[in-house]
């Protein structure tokens, strides 16, 4: 038997194997991708986060559980007027908001510090945004930190 006529024989069902193969590679690579997008949307998507809904409605994050999709996240559109959506009705993070500790990331550390963090228990810091200022003050005042 020579290659042409194993070829004329079998080339077909080769060829639709390959595809197939090729098909069920880049599905599952799509996938994938798609997931990791879907991650790193659920680990933006935090309180103070502004946000693109689907209708093109732009507003911040209120609530949000990225455990519980079922759950509707709370967005302020306006000051003082707040809307529940579906979770996927967020269709991307415009800005995320970086330096906020999540409520386990806080546990473990108070647990990690056996329950005394440096200025909490003197009631020095009132509140993230009065650390942030504080701690960008420091900063001006000696650039080389």
């Amino acid at each position: 038997m020579d290659f042409a006529s194993f070829f004329a024989n079998y080339g077909l069902i080769i060829l639709l194997v390959v595809l197939l193969v090729f098909m069920f590679w880049s599905s599952r690579r799509r996938m994938q991708k798609q997931k990791l997008e879907q991650e790193a949307k659920a680990r933006e998507t935090v309180p103070g986060s502004e946000v693109l809904l689907q209708g093109g409605v732009y507003g911040t994050i209120v609530e949000y559980d990225a455990e519980n999709l079922d759950e509707p996240a709370h967005v302020e559109i306006a000051p003082g007027t707040i809307i529940r959506v579906h979770s996927q009705a967020i269709l991307r993070v415009v800005n995320p908001v970086t330096g906020i500790v999540t409520e386990d990331e806080f546990i473990d550390a108070e647990a990690s510090e056996e329950g005394y963090i440096e200025g909490v228990a003197d009631g020095e810091i009132t509140s993230i945004s009065d650390d942030q200022k504080r701690a960008s003050a420091e900063k001006k005042d000696n650039p080389e930190v």
